[in-house]
């Protein structure tokens, strides 16, 4: 499906030449002061704690600090629309997921251009998803699970945290003919914590909530990945259970605001590719369930052409499935 002239202007932007602004910070010069990392979703989430396992190593790189500041709310709008506007000097970049970038920019009426208002600095990781349900549910694995939705149809709820975890719960509807009623949350850590508490019946999220399968506090049926994590070989992918169209990953990114010179977005790419090839960093990734981008795709353009592909495939799929803002 072809996306309108001006989404594919908006899309280039952020790939394309950066405008010339004065240059308040050089590469030869930057960094001199501390650096600010937006994370548009609350602390203990996924996306948070990617920025800080990142951070320790990107702070070798650049030579100084780099402070996490979490602004949730409204889908990631809120902290995103404080790193778009930001001053482009590279003191504030922002990490955030598909979602955050790209989906939001299809529901979601902003006072930012989403698109083009922040400019890629690198791919950080890849995403799959997991379903996760109560402990106390009696469905011992999907297919068990999928016939108690049934049984239960309308009475049961799924907490989301983002416009992705909207679509991946409608097209799990979609592919088992279940229903049931979806809660927004403001990140993904207070939707796991009611999920523990068993306020909530289900919860596609990402991999990073496996030590709580492993204490026993809520269980875990499939994967959305092609193969088995290695976190959790024991938890089937969807396709072996039947359902491949729910086989799919995302991906975590950091940009910076538009108008960030050029040879700051390569310094702060630098770090970023440094940090990822850490091998203590990759273990950490790996231990959360996450995959590093193979060292040639993690560049600026490869982020750009990313976030044009997450658009040309999921916003059709917004409009089509009727998502509205909540």
């Amino acid at each position: 499906m072809k996306l309108p002239r001006r989404t594919f202007l908006h899309l280039a932007a952020g790939t394309a030449v950066l405008p010339v602004i004065p240059r308040i910070a050089t590469a030869q010069t930057y960094p001199t002061r501390p650096i600010t990392m937006i994370v548009p979703f609350a602390a203990g989430g996924t996306v948070d704690t990617v920025g800080r396992i990142l951070i320790e190593r990107m702070r070798a790189t650049l030579g100084e600090t780099i402070i996490i500041e979490n602004f949730a709310g409204a889908d990631g709008n809120i902290g995103l629309g404080r790193a778009a506007r930001a001053r482009p000097d590279g003191y504030t970049i922002s990490i955030g997921n598909m979602s955050s970038y790209v989906l939001n920019a299809e529901l979601y009426s902003l006072t930012y251009d989403l698109l083009g208002d922040l400019v890629p600095v690198s791919p950080v990781t890849t995403a799959p998803l997991v379903l996760f349900v109560r402990k106390t549910l009696p469905a011992r694995d999907l297919n068990e699970f999928i016939q108690w939705l049934k049984t239960n149809n309308g009475r049961t709820s799924a907490a989301v945290a983002t416009v992705y975890h909207r679509l991946m719960n409608i097209s799990f509807q979609r592919a088992t003919g279940t229903e049931f009623v979806i809660i927004p949350y403001r990140g993904s850590a207070p939707a796991m914590q009611d999920l523990v508490a068993g306020q909530i019946d289900l919860f596609i999220d990402a991999p990073i909530h496996f030590p709580l399968v492993r204490a026993g506090n809520i269980k875990a049926f499939a994967v959305t990945s092609d193969a088995r994590l290695s976190v959790a070989p024991d938890i089937p992918t969807f396709a072996e259970m039947g359902r491949p169209v729910l086989s799919t990953s995302a991906w975590f990114g950091i940009f910076a605001p538009k108008g960030t010179p050029t040879d700051i977005i390569g310094k702060l790419n630098l770090a970023v590719v440094d940090a990822l090839g850490d091998p203590a960093v990759q273990s950490r990734i790996g231990d959360l369930g996450l995959g590093v981008f193979p060292r040639q795709n993690q560049t600026p353009e490869a982020l750009g052409e990313l976030r044009k592909s997450a658009a040309a495939k999921w916003w059709p799929i917004i409009r089509e499935a009727g998502i509205k803002a909540e």
